[in-house]
């Protein structure tokens, strides 16, 4: 893949979208009613579907004004110059990233409006790659930029084992932003996660995450739009509550204490006796839920990249979902019930089940016992409710495509739909019923998405030969646990000489 220019996207809210979504409902609506009377299915069948269809239209509705209802958080003068006053720390574990997409988020990050005041990239014993001239890159921008940074490399512990390293390493944040290693932050991304903050009772911020290489092939322009559809509806309504269950890992932030306060339980969770080396991200919103609110930001926007082939999907759904049914029973155990959190948690699963039993219904039992099938225009009303929800796609505009592009974007969510009533549901069920699985299963042998080829890589930090020194790195920090040898690392030449803490540059 090419390298893509500066990205940057931001919300638009339009009446148009807003009236498409409810006219593409009232018309699933009729859908529904002709398909049940039209249907020779029998009063008793017919008053159920009658019903079932009433409880879903009710909750579609109520999600819909829930969505809608979502603004991006703003603040006053005052209050931004607090917020300007926090130390905000971000958190970068590595694990076998292209360098390629490496580079580019770090660079995002130098180009923020309101920079971070500390960042902290930890190289989780990668097996594939070498990052020693991008981490010289780095340190020499980051000192420029008068950002204070570490990068270390550790022994493989996992995901969490690396965020916690750079949490120890900034003991004076307020705020902690995660970010992936493929993380590409639009410029305005820290400054505007920052403002739900201002509230004392927000515990964490969401972004609003769009891939990077949406262009690549079918299946990353049909992944974009499902997953930001998913995250301009069902997160959008449960922000408007302060009851977002999931912050995405390409960029979320969170009250330092949540972090440093469940740091032990964080990197020891268990389940059926395996630790959990999945569903992070999951697990610090609901730290943050235990203590106040959890909101999305959708000003904040990050880019990231999305699997390119169908198996990589896969694997990082089925991931998704066995995490899902962990963090599921954990909220059910721990959140409270007078929040709004437990109850949508509960109205989900109700979803879940309700659907998939109707689903069974019409396609398996009623055509297999009774010889009767589902007439036409049943089969048209998740399209219509898909293509509803999907115009939500349309309020995010981004500055590498146009609004046509998009609109040919939008007309293919009956293929998101189809995929998602029928591979994604087994993925779901298959993952609730394999939860016990707990490895992470992707990126055992590398990137599975690039940027830059191998041919590319010499060329990453721009850095002449005659512009370096070669120093010893201590063994505690850069040990590597392939060849038990210590790494040598090329840093800029200082004109002045100044006591540098080891491991650690600022």
């Amino acid at each position: 893949m090419t390298r893509p220019h500066t990205l940057t996207a931001h919300p638009h809210r339009s009446t148009t979208v807003l009236t498409g979504a409810i006219s593409l409902t009232l018309a699933a609506g009729w859908a529904a009613h002709h398909g049940i009377t039209a249907a020779d299915y029998g009063a008793d069948t017919s008053s159920r579907l009658a019903a079932v269809w009433s409880v879903t239209f009710l909750l579609l509705l109520t999600q819909t004004v829930m969505y809608h209802c979502e603004r991006p958080r703003q603040a006053t003068p005052r209050a931004r110059r607090q917020l300007d006053a926090l130390h905000v720390a971000v958190l970068m574990p590595v694990y076998n990233e292209d360098p390629g997409y490496l580079r580019y988020g770090l660079e995002s990050l130098l180009a923020q409006t309101r920079c971070p005041n500390s960042v902290h990239v930890v190289d989780d014993g990668s097996t594939t790659g070498d990052y020693r001239l991008l981490r010289a890159w780095w340190i020499e921008a980051a000192t420029a930029a008068g950002i204070a940074t570490t990068w270390v490399r550790q022994p493989n512990s996992g995901k969490r084992h690396a965020q916690a390293a750079g949490v120890r390493a900034c003991p004076q944040a307020d705020v902690f932003v995660t970010v992936d290693s493929d993380s590409c932050l639009d410029h305005r991304a820290v400054e505007e996660i920052l403002l739900p903050f201002a509230r004392r009772d927000v515990q964490s911020a969401a972004g609003i995450v769009l891939a990077t290489n949406h262009h690549r092939n079918l299946l990353t322009r049909i992944t974009d739009l499902w997953f930001l559809v998913g995250q301009l509806t069902d997160r959008s309504a449960l922000s408007a509550m302060g009851a977002v269950l999931v912050n995405s890992g390409p960029l979320a932030a969170y009250r330092a204490a949540v972090v440093r306060d469940n740091l032990d339980a964080y990197l020891s969770e268990t389940f059926m006796g395996r630790p959990v080396m999945f569903s992070d991200d999951s697990l610090l919103t609901l730290y943050a839920l235990l203590r106040g609110r959890a909101v999305q930001q959708p000003s904040a926007v990050v880019f990231t990249a999305l699997p390119e082939r169908p198996s990589h999907f896969l694997r990082m759904y089925l991931r998704w979902m066995r995490g899902s049914t962990i963090r599921s029973l954990w909220r059910m155990r721990y959140l409270p019930l007078t929040g709004w959190a437990y109850w949508a948690q509960l109205t989900r699963w109700f979803q879940v089940a309700l659907s998939t039993a109707v689903l069974a219904w019409l396609l398996i039992v009623e055509p297999a016992l009774y010889g009767r099938t589902p007439p036409a225009s049943f089969l048209i009303v998740p399209f219509l409710i898909g293509w509803a929800q999907a115009l939500r796609y349309l309020s995010i505009i981004r500055s590498d495509e146009r609004i046509r592009t998009r609109l040919i974007t939008w007309l293919l969510m009956p293929a998101a739909v189809v995929g998602s009533w029928t591979v994604l549901r087994f993925l779901r069920w298959y993952g609730m019923a394999t939860c016990a699985r707990t490895g992470w299963g992707t990126r055992q042998n590398g990137a599975e998405v690039t940027l830059t080829g191998p041919a590319d890589e010499a060329t990453l930090a721009d850095l002449p030969d005659e512009d370096t020194v070669r120093i010893r790195i201590p063994v505690a920090k850069l040990l590597d646990p392939d060849t038990e040898t210590t790494l040598t690392v090329p840093i800029p030449r200082q004109r002045t000489a100044a006591p540098v803490p080891e491991g650690t540059f600022r």
